[in-house]
């Protein structure tokens, strides 16, 4: 019997610019059914040097739901049915330190969740389940990715801690200056709860945070501006393309389960007795937790 996670399938979570990589074979658009409802959108399906990939628009084409309508569930739900093994999930910050210019990637490896709006669970009443999150990223994921920048030359910075607000708005300015002095790097609004909900449906994630500003705490550059945002965003698409297409082979080939236990997330999470299980419940889990739940 297969390991958990094998063979790898690489899914990607970006905006519609990461998605013309060069080399992408029988590439294909599905719509993808989910138990939580839709996905943002139908996800373009392809093979890259053999590899299986599966990209997912955030936002949908044409980036046309906020932050705060995202169907995180949906979209991690979905993944999990297509067979994703690993997301790798870019997304636009704006910087909360001088040395993290806009064009800067950040291979973060923290989260402060300050969401309020959003489903942040597949489990709940009649399935409980607490998952782990202290180290809330893939860290094999992580060392891929910092090798790849490093091979292309990107101005990357392995580690470091990304804020995630609510949103739309973007930050007023004493905002920037507590979450600077949490120690925070970045912010964004984009990446919880997605990182929660992959670790629930025992899917490696990593996040690579592209820095389009320096929101508005910087007395020296302009406050983040919509304009600003999207300018440096098609800046970065190439160096995107350039690393996904880098990484892809380094995640190639997997033949057993994540050593980091991304695949086995769920072995000590669920809490709920056999007996006390909601039927209806269990069925909406049976892609994110069929493996640990049964028949």
């Amino acid at each position: 019997m297969a390991e958990p996670g094998t063979p790898p399938v690489i899914g990607i979570i970006g905006g519609s610019g990461i998605y013309e990589i060069e080399g992408l074979q029988n590439a294909e658009w599905r719509r993808l059914r989910s138990s939580f409802g839709d996905p943002s959108d139908a996800c373009l399906f392809g093979e890259l040097d053999g590899q299986r990939l599966v990209f997912l628009p955030r936002h949908g084409r044409g980036h046309k739901i906020p932050p705060s309508e995202l169907n995180f569930r949906a979209n991690i739900d979905a993944l999990k049915r297509a067979g994703v093994t690993e997301i790798l999930s870019l997304s636009a910050v704006g910087s909360l330190r001088a040395d993290l210019p806009p064009g800067t990637f950040v291979i973060a490896d923290q989260f402060i969740d300050r969401t309020f709006a959003r489903q942040k669970s597949f489990f709940g009443t009649g399935m409980v389940a607490h998952v782990s999150m202290a180290d809330p990223v893939c860290g094999r994921l992580g060392d891929h990715l910092e090798a790849a920048a490093a091979e292309l030359g990107l101005p990357a910075k392995r580690a470091g801690t990304y804020m995630v607000m609510e949103g739309p708005q973007f930050s007023t300015r004493a905002e920037s200056e507590l979450y600077r002095s949490w120690g925070c790097d970045v912010i964004g609004m984009t990446n919880m709860p997605e990182a929660k909900l992959a670790r629930e449906a025992e899917v490696c994630y990593a996040t690579v945070a592209m820095v389009t500003d320096y929101d508005c705490w910087h007395d020296e550059h302009d406050h983040v501006t919509v304009d600003q945002v999207v300018k440096t965003l098609l800046d970065n698409a190439d160096k995107a393309r350039a690393l996904v297409k880098q990484v892809v082979p380094k995640l190639a080939g997997r033949t057993a389960a994540c050593g980091k236990g991304c695949h086995h997330a769920l072995d000590a999470a669920l809490i709920t007795h056999g007996e006390a299980r909601d039927p209806e419940v269990l069925a909406r889990l049976d892609a994110v937790a069929g493996r640990v739940i049964g028949d």
